[in-house]
């Protein structure tokens, strides 16, 4: 999607512009950021002629934030986004004169804004003083409540005491939500639900805190069982005046964090909704509000009353489903009122050309079927929907590129707009389909599944959607005999033109998972669906150069079978008595991966084990191994120590994240393999058991 220039518009409508506020135009912009915020910035400001330069640390030297300017500067290890003094160095030596900072890593950090200004740097975001006062969430509250914004009642004081801060949850009521006044993006927050969870929860949360701001201080507040999350995009310039975009719905997430957003928020009185504008407007005013900011509200479906639950002092993830309705450019909006500018557009011009609706899907890699844990390494293939005025893609990845384990694992952001809701849904059901990753797990699958369940269609939402509606989210799909076949003709296909000595899997490797000869060829599969395997042999025989035979299972048929694959053995195309299908299959390892009309499958060629034990490849049964690649935070348990099911084990880091790792069953701990600080690769082991216990990683 092109990005639009509002310069004419900012001519013809800035009635507020004062000689009282000097106008220095940007010419050099340090993005202290990476991934496809970086982009989003650069591309918005070379549109307008402004230079850009990035930073990247080691980790993302290749990545594409660091190749899109030739103006770019290494900083150094992987935490170097979070050093103050080497942006501001990059900046200074890069002769820039202006500072943005995208959102997470420096951008709500007031230390930093200060020293942007200290150097004579121009921080594109709000002032120092607003991102301190809105930052902690405790004296936000209080300056919220004094302009008349209702709040969520709960505790917000100094005295950080367990045992005062559980007198306190049990003052509110249970469950409450423990949450880091210096948090966002969901780290540092947990749910307790009893007095006998929260200790346990409160340690969690201050530590994820500790990691991901430097600051452990938590509030607790009463947690509302059925809210939405609804938000609003505010911005202020200079010249006094502060007006709101709109609100965005952003009710669908999983750990705290949003996947799926949308603009306007669905089945809203409007009465609400002007109020919660007013209010938000009146939050940004207190605090002498300027730039982008959203004001976040927690909606109560039950009682149909909003509570204020905290300010983001920087631009969102989910911008572009406001841009799509209001039809602006935010980021341009940032440079204007940076330079001095007053706001483009007045309240009153901004609510006259809302129209539409837009959602915004965040492409993740993650496991959903692991409760969202995060994946990483290489793209190794990808296909993206086809982009227009009302499907956009914000993306800071490509094909070959490497999703790192050191920071979040967003690959993407899909945007679509139609003329009402039920148009744009079907849009973003369209674009979904048309998505294919390959190289990780992603979220894409379980993102369809949410777009096609009745109650989001309705718009049916709340933060609890996820789990309210687990069993249909999470049911298990039949795959049909076809993609079996299509999977069985893609390595019959590919065979003849990719050989391999070291290969076991082809002819010339020994014949292993299915033998050669034009006659007839046996492929083996396997399908795991979470705690279930399930294997099925496929049988292609030969009739003539590109006719086939089809067995799937011994038990489904297909006669006279016409099929081709591409030049870079990934597309097959298949004319089946019935049907005619093209398919794209990728191998990645043992693992085939099939895209089949708009659905994704995966498949494992199962390797012999002669050949596991050629690789010296040890059995992991009896053992608990890593999820992911990680650190190791804490180790809970010791040797001669017996557990039960579900018992927490180690608690574990990766992209900024922790999970805990629970027992699988009953047992006695044999070994520590791992202890606090280590660092891992997925699959390795971490914990070894006397008895024998299934191996998984909760």
């Amino acid at each position: 999607m092109s990005l639009p220039s509002f310069r004419n518009s900012y001519r013809s409508s800035s009635t507020a512009a004062s000689t009282l506020v000097p106008v220095k135009p940007l010419t050099n912009i340090l993005i202290a950021n990476r991934g496809e915020i970086a982009l989003r910035v650069s591309r918005t400001a070379l549109l307008h002629g402004i230079q850009t330069t990035t930073v990247y640390t080691d980790p993302d030297r290749l990545a594409q934030h660091a190749l899109v300017t030739p103006h770019s500067v290494n900083i150094g290890p992987p935490a170097a986004y979070l050093d103050v003094e080497k942006i501001i160095k990059a900046a200074k030596d890069s002769g820039c004169d202006s500072v943005h900072p995208g959102y997470g890593f420096l951008s709500e950090n007031s230390a930093f804004a200060k020293r942007c200004e200290e150097e004579g740097l121009i921080f594109i975001g709000p002032p120092p003083k607003a991102i301190e006062a809105m930052g902690n969430k405790s004296e936000s509250k209080n300056i919220m409540l004094a302009a008349g914004v209702p709040c969520i009642p709960g505790y917000h004081g100094s005295n950080q005491s367990p045992d005062h801060l559980l007198a306190e949850a049990e003052k509110v009521g249970f469950p409450v939500l423990i949450k880091a006044v210096k948090g966002g993006g969901g780290k540092g927050m947990r749910i307790a639900n009893s007095p006998e969870d929260f200790l346990e929860k409160l340690e969690s949360a201050k530590s994820e805190a500790r990691s991901s701001f430097g600051n452990d201080i938590v509030l607790v507040e009463r947690y509302i069982k059925t809210p939405r999350h609804i938000e609003i995009q505010v911005f202020a310039d200079a010249h006094g005046n502060c007006v709101a975009l709109g609100e965005r719905d952003c009710s669908v997430q999983r750990r705290h964090q949003k996947i799926l957003e949308e603009s306007p928020a669905p089945n809203l009185d409007p009465a609400i909704r002007k109020d919660i504008w007013d209010k938000a407007r009146a939050a940004a005013l207190a605090v002498g509000y300027r730039g982008a900011g959203t004001v976040e509200f927690i909606f109560d479906n039950d009682a149909g009353e909003f509570f204020f639950m905290e300010m983001n002092t920087r631009l969102q993830v989910e911008h572009p489903v406001t841009e799509m309705v209001t039809e602006t450019d935010l980021v341009y909006w940032q440079l204007l009122v940076a330079a001095g500018h007053p706001l483009p557009l007045t309240q009153e011009q901004i609510e006259k050309q809302m129209n539409g609706h837009a959602f915004e899907a965040r492409i993740y890699a993650e496991n959903p079927d692991m409760n969202f844990i995060p994946d990483s390494g290489e793209l190794i293939y990808l296909r993206t929907p086809k982009t227009s005025e009302s499907v956009r893609i914000d993306a800071g990845f490509g094909q070959g590129d490497i999703v790192s384990s050191h920071y979040d694992p967003m690959i993407a952001k899909l945007i679509v707009k139609g003329f009402d809701r039920e148009s744009a849904l079907m849009k973003l059901r369209a674009a979904l389909g048309e998505y294919e990753v390959v190289g990780m797990s992603t979220n894409i699958e379980f993102l369809k599944k949410v777009a096609a369940h009745p109650s989001f269609i309705k718009g049916d939402v709340e933060t609890g959607f996820i789990e309210k509606h687990r069993k249909e989210l999470f049911k298990k799909i039949e795959t049909p005999y076809e993609v079996f076949a299509q999977a069985a003709l893609s390595l019959v296909l590919g065979q003849s033109l990719r050989q391999s000595v070291l290969d076991p899997f082809t002819i010339a490797g020994g014949g292993v998972g299915y033998t050669g000869g034009m006659q007839e060829h046996k492929v083996l599969l396997t399908e795991k669906q979470s705690d279930s395997e399930r294997s099925v042999e496929v049988v292609v025989a030969q009739r003539t150069q590109d006719l086939y035979d089809i067995t799937v299972d011994s038990t489904k048929s297909f006669s006279g079978v016409q099929a081709s694959i591409n030049s870079a053995n990934t597309q097959v195309t298949g004319f089946y008595p019935h049907t005619r299908l093209e398919s794209t299959v990728v191998r990645n390892g043992d693992l085939l991966v099939v895209f089949q009309r708009g659905k994704q499958y995966k498949l494992e060629i199962p390797r012999p084990s002669w050949f596991e034990k050629a690789l010296g490849i040890k059995s992991k049964e009896g053992s608990v191994v890593a999820p992911m690649p990680c650190k190791v935070l804490r180790v809970t348990v010791k040797v001669g120590e017996r557990v039960t099911k579900d018992q927490p084990l180690i608690v574990i880091e990766s992209m900024k994240m922790e999970t805990v790792i629970r027992s699988p069953s009953d047992g006695v701990i044999a070994k520590i393999v791992h202890g606090e600080g280590d660092i891992v690769k997925q699959g390795t082991a971490l914990v070894e058991f006397e008895e024998s216990v299934e191996r998984t990683a909760s």
